[in-house]
């Protein structure tokens, strides 16, 4: 078993399943603007890169496109609207969140998603109670890769960056905690571009399946 104090998430991707609300939201802005869906997986790898990623792979446009912020802002209303319908925990995690309850360890989520989305989406799973922190790019001046909003949730936790966990399905997550001090997990069921290579991020750990993530934490 790992001994650690405190277990820090990144949120889209590592603990929750949002994509299938993500590609609701883009496949009905698509239709509006008379274009042809995209496969579910298509969407799945982008959602790691947020709205921006997701209007470049839907419109297939650049963001300095004049046409690309009035669609971003279009898309990002799409997905509000409904934005916890079909998102769920992953397999398994539930189980980790409730050994941490067990063993009074907190945990938190510290992600690049802003606050409206998160808290939103984080209320409608009745999961906000339970996280002892919850920081947003809104809460920081540099968001992750940079350590800041690592920091910030040491502080509202009131543990040291050594004695935490940080689980990420993204480079920057990895960066991120490895730059605050923290151990690292890269969590392999993410949403990972086909091209990238996780072992080469670097993390303390690599989880291939969210169902494997309880017992490298808590079996001896």
């Amino acid at each position: 078993m790992i001994n650690f104090k405190a277990l820090l998430f990144d949120l889209d991707g590592t603990l929750l399943d949002t994509a299938p609300d993500f590609i609701t939201a883009l496949n009905r802005q698509l239709a509006l603007h008379d274009l042809s869906s995209l496969p579910d997986e298509a969407i799945r790898r982008c959602v790691t890169n947020g709205s921006a990623g997701l209007i470049a792979a839907g419109f297939s446009m650049t963001q300095d496109d004049p046409r690309f912020e009035p669609l971003q802002v279009e898309f990002l209303e799409l997905y509000f609207a409904n934005l916890a319908d079909r998102t769920a925990l992953f397999d398994g995690l539930q189980s980790v969140l409730d050994e941490c309850v067990v063993r009074a360890i907190p945990w938190g989520i510290v992600t690049n998603k802003p606050w409206r989305y998160t808290e939103s989406t984080l209320l409608q799973l009745n999961l906000m109670d339970g996280a002892a922190t919850v920081i947003c790019p809104d809460h920081v001046t540099h968001p992750k890769p940079d350590p800041e909003a690592m920091f910030l949730a040491c502080t509202e936790i009131a543990i040291a960056p050594a004695d935490c966990l940080y689980v990420g399905d993204h480079v920057r997550d990895i960066v991120a905690g490895r730059d605050a001090g923290m151990r690292t997990i890269a969590a392999g069921w993410g949403y990972i571009d086909e091209n990238e290579e996780i072992l080469d991020w670097q993390a303390d750990w690599v989880v291939d399946q969210s169902q494997q993530l309880y017992s490298l934490l808590f079996k001896d």
